[in-house]
């Protein structure tokens, strides 16, 4: 990871002490443009972060994960491939704005992350991220949610309607939807597997907005009793595709 010309590792005790040099300067001093930037949280093996950047080739992005045995395979390959306008730092989700200036992430891609059943404050879409992401999004910025998860979904769903978020894509079954495409068709390794044991992939694209006031909301659901099994289990989703599902 240290020989990747594209990963940046900074651990906390140089964060606290020097800083972070590329913060509020990733176009100027990294990318070499003005293009929009553009995380994937979590990014694994990088499969959104390079897709993204191969088929949209006029933002920049940026893999984000802790774990470098994974991330190397995608920063490996966009190293290998030339990608440009790919980066991946390595470091905590929590630290993210103190890598990010304010205004300087235009979009964020969470892709089937851990839906923390047990844990509000480790949802990556629950409130207490939403407000570090709100320290360095654009004004209006965009979440992209991609997840195999009925609960976090659910979860989800919940927490955009109370907060009234303005919403693009609500959909609890992508591939079964009108809103499959290309980008959206980009599937990570955990996404095969998922896909593999015929769960339905759900999809929110939303703005979050008021950070001063957000809201967790207060209801019960129903566990993901699939995590729970051994892999040979397959959870099917009994609710038609066309339910909860708006344009």
């Amino acid at each position: 990871m240290e020989q990747l010309p594209n990963v940046f590792q900074y651990p906390f005790a140089v964060l606290r002490d020097s800083g972070f040099p590329l913060k509020g300067q990733w176009n100027r001093d990294y990318f070499k443009n003005d293009n929009p930037i553009v995380l994937e949280l979590g990014c694994g093996k990088g499969e959104y972060t390079v897709g993204l950047a191969e088929r949209i080739p006029d933002k920049n992005y940026i893999g984000v994960d802790i774990k470098g045995a994974r991330m190397w395979t995608g920063a490996k390959y966009a190293a290998t491939a030339g990608l440009g306008n790919v980066a991946f730092l390595r470091t905590n989700i929590e630290l993210i704005d103190h890598f990010f200036a304010p205004g300087e992430v235009s979009e964020i891609w969470i892709t089937f992350p851990d839906p923390q059943m047990k844990k509000v404050n480790k949802r990556l879409t629950g409130t207490n991220f939403l407000k570090i992401y709100g320290r360095i999004l654009v004004p209006d910025g965009t979440i992209h949610l991609k997840t195999d998860s009925p609960f976090l979904y659910t979860y989800t769903d919940a927490l955009v309607r109370l907060n009234q978020f303005r919403t693009d894509i609500n959909t609890n079954d992508l591939y079964h939807s009108i809103h499959s495409n290309e980008i959206l068709g980009i599937k990570t390794f955990y996404e095969q597997q998922w896909l593999e044991r015929g769960l339905s992939i759900k999809y929110i694209k939303f703005h979050p907005c008021a950070y001063d006031k957000l809201q967790e909301p207060d209801i019960e659901i129903e566990p993901d009793t699939y995590r729970s099994f051994s892999r040979g289990y397959i959870q099917k989703m009994i609710t038609p595709a066309s339910e909860g599902e708006q344009q």
